[in-house]
């Protein structure tokens, strides 16, 4: 493990594009599997599918593994900043390597306008986690931060059961929107906010910390905004027509 460690320490740019490469072939793979005949008829609904489900396949694998990490070291949660273990360090790496490749999905699949948020949103996970895959500091902030990905399994599915035309009183989207708002609350926003928390009580001893604190105030501000469009669709606006237009983020 030390030896393999070793290595992706000395080309980690070279293993992170492997890892972009890996999700870029599923992504290759899943357009060979079947999907709804609703989304077959719609190029932008067929890009957004196979967009998901690769997102999908990272949250379940990224999610677990950090609640792992941070299970056999719960020192990761003190101390974010200088905390570093093998696991913890190759999973940042595999998460660099995802967001990297569905940014370029993003970007080249024509419909970045329709998707900017969640492209500015990668933008941000991308320079805050390349700068633990090159310096080895924050790995364990990192890893906590992806318990964000816990929740993104259920608001993935929540967003392939709409394109799939699911209806929403049917009983597998009603228990997922049930485990979707428990998790955002719980995994999303409370990873978020206690990074935010940490960085400012520990600001003075921090490296790079008014860095690290831009970033997460800016993305605190936008998932409390998601969290607003996700109880008003599914709480509170049942008579609200579906919208239709092509925004990724605001379904």
């Amino acid at each position: 493990m030390d030896t393999w460690l070793n290595e992706v320490q000395k080309h980690p740019a070279l293993f992170v594009l492997c890892c972009s490469v890996t999700f870029r072939i599923l992504h290759r793979f899943l357009q060979n599997v079947p999907s709804p005949g609703i989304v077959e008829t719609d190029p932008w609904r067929m890009w957004k599918w196979r967009n998901l489900s690769v997102s999908l396949v990272h949250s379940l694998l990224t999610g677990i593994w950090a609640v792992a990490c941070v299970v056999q070291h719960p020192v990761m949660v003190h101390e974010i900043s200088t905390t570093f273990t093998p696991s913890a360090y190759m999973l940042v790496v595999v998460s660099s390597g995802y967001f990297i490749q569905d940014a370029g999905d993003i970007i080249f699949s024509g419909y970045a306008k329709a998707s900017w948020e969640f492209l500015l949103h990668h933008v941000m996970v991308i320079w805050c986690f390349l700068y633990a895959v090159f310096t080895q500091e924050y790995v364990a902030g990192a890893v906590v931060a992806l318990f964000v990905e816990v929740n993104s399994v259920f608001l993935h599915t929540r967003l392939l059961l709409k394109l799939a035309k699911v209806a929403p009183n049917s009983y597998i989207y009603t228990v997922n929107k049930l485990l979707n708002v428990v998790t955002y609350v719980t995994f999303r926003l409370g990873a978020q906010f206690y990074l935010t928390w940490y960085l400012i009580h520990h600001y003075s001893s921090l490296n790079h910390a008014l860095y690290f604190l831009t970033t997460m105030m800016l993305m605190n501000i936008m998932i409390l905004i998601y969290f607003y469009r996700l109880l008003r669709s599914d709480f509170f606006s049942k008579s609200r027509p579906h919208n239709s237009g092509r925004k990724f983020a605001e379904d």
